[in-house]
């Protein structure tokens, strides 16, 4: 059994699965619709039996891919193999991180994502990666390796950059309302709230 099984209801809106999965314990979430059992993943990170039990009956309509470092995406061919009518998506400035063939569906800035009566915006938010993305849902952001507790992701060169993800955090997260619950790439969930009020620290310690 795959570590943290959980599942999480927003308001009937959408349902959220959490499997922690691989070496490096990433989060890979299956957000589904509840009227119709659409369903997409974020992340095809490792471990895709686990993955594929979580989807369980649910329609798989796309995996929806933060960023191309490979931890996050392992799994990506096999569930492509199981779930032959789901579309991989991710940002065009990440592609080349991926094994052939790449993602299909290039994702752009405010694109809107449909799963059944459900809905996600793609938020571009390079610093971690250049093509790195969040999905924003009612009430929840999925934001990969973007945004965790207690700070951004790494910014190793030479496709991270500390001052890039500062911006992306502060123009894209930072406004939406504190309750907003943030389900990131690696860790537990906490909310945007939280995290506000640590920005300015990041900002004066440089990572």
């Amino acid at each position: 059994m795959a570590a943290m099984e959980l599942e999480w209801d927003h308001q009937g809106e959408i349902l959220v699965r959490r499997r922690r999965v691989g070496p490096f314990d990433n989060a890979a979430y299956v957000v589904s619709c509840p009227d119709t059992g659409a369903a997409v993943l974020i992340d095809a990170a490792n471990e895709a039996d686990v993955l594929v039990r979580a989807i369980g009956d649910l329609k798989l309509v796309a995996v929806l891919e933060t960023h191309g470092h490979a931890d996050h995406w392992q799994a990506l061919g096999a569930i492509e193999a199981h779930f032959a009518s789901a579309w991989v998506g991710a940002h065009p400035d990440d592609l080349s991180m991926f094994p052939p063939p790449p993602p299909a569906h290039h994702f752009s800035h405010g694109e809107i994502i449909t799963f059944g009566n459900c809905q996600l915006r793609v938020l571009h938010t390079p610093g971690h990666t250049p093509g790195s993305v969040c999905f924003l849902g009612p009430g929840v952001v999925f934001t990969g390796d973007t945004l965790f507790p207690g700070g951004p992701g790494a910014t190793r060169p030479p496709l991270g950059d500390f001052p890039t993800i500062l911006k992306s955090i502060r123009r894209e997260l930072m406004g939406l309302d504190p309750t907003t619950l943030v389900y990131p790439g690696h860790g537990e969930a906490t909310t945007i709230g939280a995290e506000v009020a640590g920005f300015e620290e990041w900002e004066q310690r440089g990572f």
